[in-house]
Formats: C-alpha cells, structure tokens, sequence
C-alpha cells in the first residue's frame, strides 16, 4: 500500500511459506556447485550489467519508491544510485580479492592464500532503503561465488521484486539468486535455523536482529558448518554543537540529518547535544528551521517529510511522542499535517534527560531529543552513553577539540562539521559495533570478506622427481580460475 494514501494499492506479491521456502533452500543448494566454480570475472561483469540495467531504469524504480514506502524524490533517486555504486564497487573488490596470493618468497615451498565462498546466503533486507540495502547484500554475496535468498521486508516487496528482475536481464544463472517474499515470522524464522542456510546477512531492528545472533549460533541436526552472520542494526545517535560551531552549518545539517526521510534511517539523528554557552542562540534558529520543513505526498516537488511506513510504525511513534510529552518538553510539532496517509509532524523535544526513554530507545520517526550539557566532557559522556554505536558526529571550529571528539566519539561513523546521514559507497564504508552491529562495513574494502572463506595451500616444490600429468594443462579450478 502507499503509506500516503493507504487506500491506494501499487502492487501484489505472494505470500510464501515452509514449502517455499524449503523449495527455494534446494534450488540455491542445487546451483552452488556450479556457481561456487565460476571464476569470480564473470560474476563481477554480472554485477556490472546489472547497474546498467539500474541506471537505464533509474527513474522508474525510483518512482516506484515513492509509492511504496513513501519517500521524497531526492531520498529515491539517492537509493537507486546507490544500489548502482554497490554492484560496481563489490565488481572491483572482487577482481581485487580473487586472485589467489603467494603469502612468502621461499625457496622449496610456494603457498598460496585464496578465498572460498561460504555456501547458501540467506539476505534480509529492510524497507527504509529498499533498493540499496537488499542490492548492496544480495550482490556481495553473488559476487562471492554463493547463492543467495532474498528476502525483502513485506512493506517494499514490489522493489525486491523489480531488484530480482534486473538480476535476471544481467543474466544471473537459474538457482543463484532466488527471491522469496512472505513473512519474517514464518519463512525468516525457519530459514534462519535451516540447515542448509551457511550464512545469514541481516539489516534491520535491534531486536530482531539479536534474535537471529541466537538463533544462529546453535548447530542444527545436519548442518556442514557453523553460521556466519552479518548483522547491521539500529541506532540512538548523537550531534554535538560545540560553543564555536557555524550554527547555520549545524542546524542546517541537524535538521537534514534528523528529519530526512522522516528519520526513518537507522543513521537518522536523534539526539542533538547543545553546550549550555551557546543553547539559547541553537534553539533560536533550530526551532524556525523545523517550521520550515515541508511536510506532505512525496510525489509532489520539494517535500522533505513524506510519511512514515505504515500504520503499525505511526502508532508507536505517536506513543513514543505521548511519552516525550511525559517525560520532557515539547518545543516544537508540526501544526499542518496531510489528514490522510501516515503523516507524523516533525517533532522537537527540550529538558531531555540521558535517562529518559525518548534519550535511550531508537523511535525511527521524525522526533529530535535536545539535551543541554555544561562543557565537551559531559557532551562527550552522554553521546557515549547509550547501547548504540552507529553514527555520531560534532559541529566545531577548534582542532584541539575536532581531534579530541574523533579519538573519542564511540561509533561506526563519526561525522565532523557535516550531516551524519547520507554515507556514499567506498569514500564512507557504513557500519556500527555496540548494539549497532557486528562492526562490519557495508562498500568498504573488508565487505566481501565476511561473505568468503579464506584458504592456503602449500606445496613442497623440492621433490626429487615427478610423474608425468596426463592432463599437463590442469589448473585447480578453484586455485586458478580460466580466465587467469
């Protein structure tokens, strides 16, 4: 459905269950054999075809990104884009990681380190980047040489099925990426404890995400090897406004930062710390920079604020402002607001104390925590002070202060003078430790390893004779792929 307009319905998908889903799990087994052997050149111009077929068909994808899960125009545009820089950047790293690598110079022995894909890659994707995420995931883990499921969540089930039918016009091979919708509850719970499932690459909640780090550490009756899981989740994360900051510099980024998307990114900002000397002059401009934020149907030019998913995501985070109203001070709530659709006014909270529930719990919604604090080390203490570790950042002129906070910040990414939002694959490999994740990086350089097994072999080059090859031209396939 269009979270702005409910009533309006932008596609179908099937709903699979346990048969399908056993199904899909012997159609990825079935193809990895022959997939896992073919050499990793291929599979990169896989990748590579498939972000032409992206970029040719951006516009439309991005369209219907604003159908199904409510996003501005510039958000949508943003997401296609960077589904294309995934499949090309894991195209390159690929080429980079695959061929196998003498470890020493020593005279009688030659080793050689190389990778091997892991098996059958079961992807969970969320909804928020409903393009990039589940593209991002699914392509590492093709690139690698396993099969995968992709699992889009069941509000973008209409994007994860165009995704799929890119793949299959680049040419992806029968069995190696399969899609599957239907529900986390039934498939995702029964695929995360499969046997046959070697890996797990997960985006989304804290809690589910913790569950499947559980779920996936218990060995199963006829499981090969143990599970790999790659788990990226929320986070609470933290601005600082140092007494010397730009202030048009910071509430401009602050309000991008926190309200793009309706802060429905896990890097979206949540907590703006404020340093007493200057809180007075921030509230005076944050406040009417809010006011001025257009809230309204994406489809139509120059909205910022869109809706929020659906029905379930706008009744917790109106209970999470009734808690706000509780707890602290509300500065500031949209006054206009579409009558239809799921519409929740960007909202800004003051007297907010680290303890608090709207300090401490992810909301995921336009809702901005203010907390004032007496000098840099309390602002540092309370960004620290939450289960979180995803994104974080400072606005500031001082150096000593800038190196201070970059030494000490605790997050994946720390953004200095700038929004914390908006990473671009390869100049800002994206990915948090705590309770954020795993502390991988999605479009860095170590991505694809976490998708891989790696492999020596050694061989003493000091015999005293050879039997002579039947075959004299034979490579270990795996060793020395043929196109080398």
């Amino acid at each position: 459905m269009n979270p702005s307009a409910p009533d309006e319905i932008v596609g179908y998908g099937s709903e699979a269950g346990i048969p399908e889903a056993e199904h899909v799990v012997k159609a990825a087994r079935a193809a990895f054999g022959k997939w896992s052997l073919t050499p990793f050149e291929e599979r990169a111009c896989l990748l590579e075809r498939a972000a032409d077929i992206l970029e040719r068909r951006r516009f439309e994808l991005s369209a219907v990104e604003v159908f199904e899960v409510g996003k501005p125009w510039n958000e949508a545009d943003a997401d296609i884009r960077e589904a294309i820089d995934f499949c090309r950047f894991y195209a390159q790293q690929m080429r980079r990681l695959g061929p196998p690598k003498l470890t020493q110079q020593v005279p009688g022995e030659e080793s050689y380190h190389h990778y091997w894909p892991r098996g059958v890659a079961f992807v969970i994707a969320p909804w928020n980047f409903p393009m990039a995420i589940l593209c991002g995931m699914a392509s590492a883990a093709v690139v690698t040489g396993n099969t995968v499921i992709m699992k889009p969540s069941e509000q973008s089930i209409i994007c994860g099925a165009m995704l799929m039918q890119v793949f299959e016009e680049a040419g992806v091979p029968p069995g190696v990426l399969n899609f599957l919708s239907g529900r986390g509850s039934v498939i995702g719970v029964h695929l995360v404890d499969h046997k046959d499932v070697d890996l797990i690459a997960f985006t989304g909640s804290r809690e589910v995400g913790l569950r499947i780090w559980q779920s996936a550490g218990v060995t199963r009756p006829g499981q090969r090897q143990l599970k790999h899981v790659i788990c990226e989740m929320g986070g609470k994360n933290a601005m600082i406004v140092d007494a010397d900051a730009d202030l048009g510099e910071a509430i401009g980024y602050s309000i991008y930062s926190a309200f793009g998307y309706q802060g429905q990114k896990c890097s979206a900002l949540s907590r703006l710390i404020l340093l007493e000397e200057n809180y007075d002059r921030v509230m005076e401009r944050l406040i009417p920079a809010a006011a001025s934020l257009r809230v309204g149907n994406p489809e139509e030019p120059g909205i910022m604020v869109g809706p929020v998913i659906d029905e379930a995501a706008y009744r917790r985070i109106l209970d999470y402002i009734e808690i706000g109203k509780k707890e602290a001070t509300l500065a500031y709530q949209a006054k206009e607001v579409p009558p239809h659709g799921y519409f929740i006014p960007p909202t800004i909270f003051t007297d907010v104390k680290p303890n608090m529930r709207i300090a401490r719990e992810e909301i995921f919604g336009p809702v901005l925590s203010v907390l004032k604090v007496r000098d840099l080390d309390e602002a540092l203490e309370v960004a620290n002070g939450t289960y979180y570790a995803l994104t974080r950042g400072l606005f500031s002129h001082s150096p000593d202060n800038i190196e201070r906070v970059k030494a000490q910040l605790e997050a994946g990414n720390v953004y200095i003078n700038r929004s914390c939002t908006g990473a671009i694959v390869g100049r800002h490999p994206f990915g948090g430790f705590k309770m954020s994740g795993g502390g991988t990086k999605a479009g860095g350089e170590d991505y694809l390893l976490q998708f891989l097994i790696p492999r020596v072999v050694t061989e003493n080059t000091s015999r005293l004779g050879l039997v002579p090859e039947e075959t004299p031209e034979y490579r270990d396939e795996f060793l020395w792929p043929k196109h080398q």
